[in-house]
């Protein structure tokens, strides 16, 4: 199993994790359909993560699952949290003047998404992409 940690703490952070996350993707033969579906969904959380918790970390895996491979990240922050998960999920909301699309098309991108927080103790995302993902 393949695994790596990378501190995402400003913008010029961004493109080289980008680039780790193609070569996860690429290293278990994801289309490339699969592997920009998922760079997609990673770039909007760790802009996220960036512009509400001041950055955070950021762990890549290539995972196995009953006979399946596929990418896990988990991203995690010590930010301010989310208060309204539910609402944090739905199209169109926003609390930072976007265009509210980060959470919930993130979600739409990957075949797992688990997002836990709590206010004051920061977030983390987990997303994951198979192989072979829709």
């Amino acid at each position: 199993m393949t695994k790596d940690t990378m501190e995402i703490v400003r913008e010029q952070d961004v493109v080289p994790f980008r680039n780790r996350v193609r070569e996860f993707g690429t290293r278990i033969g994801m289309s490339l359909v699969n592997q920009t579906k998922l760079i997609t969904a990673a770039s909007e959380l760790v802009r996220n993560m960036l512009k509400y918790a001041s950055g955070g970390k950021v762990i890549l895996e290539i995972i196995s699952h009953n006979a399946k491979t596929g990418v896990r990240l988990t991203f995690k922050d010590e930010g301010p949290g989310i208060a309204d998960i539910a609402m944090a999920m739905r199209d169109g909301f926003s609390t930072g003047r976007s265009l509210g699309l980060g959470l919930p098309g993130a979600k739409r991108l990957v075949n797992e998404f688990d997002l836990k927080s709590n206010p004051g103790e920061g977030t983390t995302v987990t997303v994951i992409h198979w192989k072979h993902g829709r």
